[in-house]
């Protein structure tokens, strides 16, 4: 039986709708589409209309091929995601990545303000480029990455409310990690995700992270970081034991997968500028077999 009809979708229509969900989440987010893969394949769909919302509004902000100028693509992404937001209040949508998100946030009850955050979020990567401090970093990380946290608690199947805590964390993690990993391809963009306060109590300046070259006051700004990332990692931990046995394996592989990113940064020695951290196919392998095989122990 395939997924979709495992999930007890079988409009046409619908099924067209998460399917393209399905493809986005496989072509872009190879690593999220990996640990989707250890979830009973019934709940695979709704991650992936979650994930097809949240990647199709990050790809009218961040196409960099696109000739459309900042106020064009503020347009774009207010009239899309404005109409998927009636959509999610109606309850029906006829939006080719609606119609499967609409269909989750109904079966699963997930509150429409999340999505509303996640607007926000991608709306302020229009106009600002940098943040002071940790806490006005914050405020884009709630609607950026905290609440898919969120919004997969319902998909997963909390065993108690204290589920939610800990996946907002994880979420926060996850996107720290990426800030630190994709140092050099945000300045590309003209953003900078550190906390300027942060590093400049390292010694680090904008304009030293604008030439490109590792200095010693970097690469303790970027231990710095990847030191939060790891405490939240471990603060968020205790929460997957608070999801359905058959959810656990899916999270465990993506926690750490994401996280591990930063230990991919440490194995490039922090040259961010020059190298891309990555994580190898034996390593999603080798963290992937073990958490299927608990997967499968998991259902039965």
């Amino acid at each position: 039986m395939d997924e979709l009809t495992a999930a007890g979708i079988t409009d046409p229509g619908l099924r067209a709708s998460f399917t393209e969900c399905k493809r986005l989440n496989s072509l872009h987010g190879k690593t999220y589409y990996l640990a989707t893969l250890l979830l009973p394949r019934e709940k695979r769909p709704f991650v992936h209309a979650l994930y097809g919302f949240a990647r199709y509004a990050d790809e009218i902000v961040d196409d960099l091929a696109s000739t459309l100028t900042q106020e064009e693509k503020s347009d774009a992404l207010s009239q899309w995601g404005q109409g998927v937001l009636g959509d999610l209040r109606a309850g029906t949508s006829k939006d080719h990545i609606g119609a499967a998100l609409v269909a989750t946030v109904e079966r699963f009850q997930i509150p429409i303000h999340y999505f509303e955050s996640f607007l926000e979020s991608m709306m302020m990567d229009l106009t600002i480029t940098e943040y002071q401090n940790y806490e006005d970093l914050m405020k884009y990380v709630y609607g950026s990455a905290s609440v898919i946290g969120l919004q997969m608690v319902p998909i997963l199947g909390p065993l108690s409310p204290d589920a939610f805590e800990p996946a907002q964390k994880l979420g926060t993690a996850f996107q720290l990690a990426n800030f630190i990993r994709d140092v050099g391809e945000d300045l590309e963009r003209g953003r900078i995700y550190l906390p300027l306060d942060e590093l400049a109590a390292h010694g680090v300046t904008k304009e030293m992270l604008y030439q490109r070259k590792l200095t010693p006051e970097i690469r303790i700004a970027l231990q710095d970081q990847i030191a939060r990332v790891r405490r939240l990692q471990v603060e968020a931990t205790p929460g997957i034991a608070l999801l359905e046995p058959s959810s656990r394996a899916c999270i465990e592989a993506a926690s750490e997968l994401y996280c591990g990113i930063v230990g991919e940064v440490e194995k490039i020695d922090f040259d961010i500028f020059n190298k891309r951290a990555k994580t190898s196919t034996w390593r999603r392998l080798k963290v992937a077999l073990p958490a299927y095989f608990r997967a499968v122990k998991a259902r039965q």
